[in-house]
């Protein structure tokens, strides 16, 4: 057992030998094997939900708790089997993007085809589980809610990235599905309020893989993926990605002046700086050649690192204004 590189591995991508890889126990392979440092989109998203429930006074912890679980192991199955497909139909093949943001264990034969599988199967039965217990208490809405998460899960790579959809899948799951589901789940109630006010954050996480895809335009491009960026052109992608940032901002506000959200949300403007150099990196193409100051574990990864760390920033102050929210709203019943 190493729980420091269960740490590890849920802070950052951690890099490591076949050697290395050998020496590990079979959490950190899972962890490392289903890219566990990402799942923080989706604690944030159920996080969100959980504040909104708390909000309205019908906070179930242990609901809470067994949603966001399910949709963490979602998440790793998603990203388990997103390998498999990339891989059989031979896009990680001496793909160098792919190797910088996690190690593809089939690719690199640290895992066989069927040990991802035992991987995937083993997150996909928590999170079916989990569902199915919940369907059990919150009846057929929640049944629809596990349905639309199943189909993201097993289509998401293929064919939904392939063919420009991806992009508008992660802005509903990250979005309406988990925050709006989450709290259905929770509070036993439908609020199309509360969908609509995760999409500032759910842009947030969709500008994190428009990122990346951007970053990887020419290698999709010969590949055959059809990202939104290889539809829409390098440039155009960067107009769109530029807006989603400004939008997350303009969303809150908007919340804050109708009365939807209290006047601590207004701490995300405290991502400014991390906005700023996001926005300045999407003015133009990505350098051919990696910046003097720019660290070379990344490289040639670019616009997506601006973007995700502008996101956590942008994703832990919403939190923090969002608890705002509830205590001063508590005070002053």
């Amino acid at each position: 057992m190493n729980v420091g590189m269960w740490i590890q591995a849920l802070r950052v991508v951690p890099r490591i030998s076949d050697a290395e890889w050998g020496e590990l126990d079979l959490v950190s392979r899972w962890l490392i094997a289903s890219r566990s440092a990402v799942f923080v989109l989706t604690f944030i998203s159920a996080s969100i939900a959980g504040l909104l429930a708390v909000r309205s006074g019908a906070f179930d912890p242990v609901l809470w708790l067994l949603a966001m679980l399910a949709l963490v192991a979602a998440h790793a199955s998603n990203n388990l089997l997103n390998d498999l497909t990339d891989f059989s139909r031979g896009v990680d093949h001496n793909n160098y993007f792919r190797a910088l943001y996690g190690p593809q264990t089939l690719e690199r034969g640290l895992l066989s085809r069927a040990g991802l599988l035992r991987y995937a199967s083993f997150s996909s039965v928590i999170a079916l589980a989990i569902g199915a217990y919940l369907v059990s208490v919150r009846g057929p809405l929640a049944l629809a809610l596990l349905a639309a998460g199943a189909f993201f899960v097993l289509f998401y790579t293929y064919p939904l990235k392939y063919y420009g959809l991806g992009e508008l899948a992660v802005l509903l799951v990250w979005g309406p599905l988990m925050i709006g589901g989450t709290y259905f789940i929770v509070t036993g109630t439908w609020d199309w309020a509360v969908a609509i006010a995760g999409l500032p954050y759910a842009l947030g996480a969709t500008t994190v893989i428009f990122g990346k895809h951007i970053d990887k335009v020419r290698d999709d491009r010969k590949l055959g993926v059809h990202t939104l960026p290889v539809i829409v052109g390098e440039r155009t992608a960067r107009a769109l990605c530029t807006g989603m940032l400004i939008a997350q901002y303009a969303i809150v506000v908007y919340l804050v002046i109708t009365g939807f959200f209290a006047p601590p949300l207004l701490l995300v403007f405290l991502a400014l700086p991390l906005l700023r150099n996001a926005l300045r990196a999407l003015r133009t193409p990505r350098p051919e050649e990696r910046p003097e100051a720019y660290p070379a574990v990344v490289w040639p990864l670019w616009f997506v690192r601006y973007c995700f760390a502008h996101n956590r920033r942008w994703g832990t102050l919403f939190l923090v204004g969002l608890i705002g929210d509830v205590v001063l709203r508590t005070v002053l019943r």
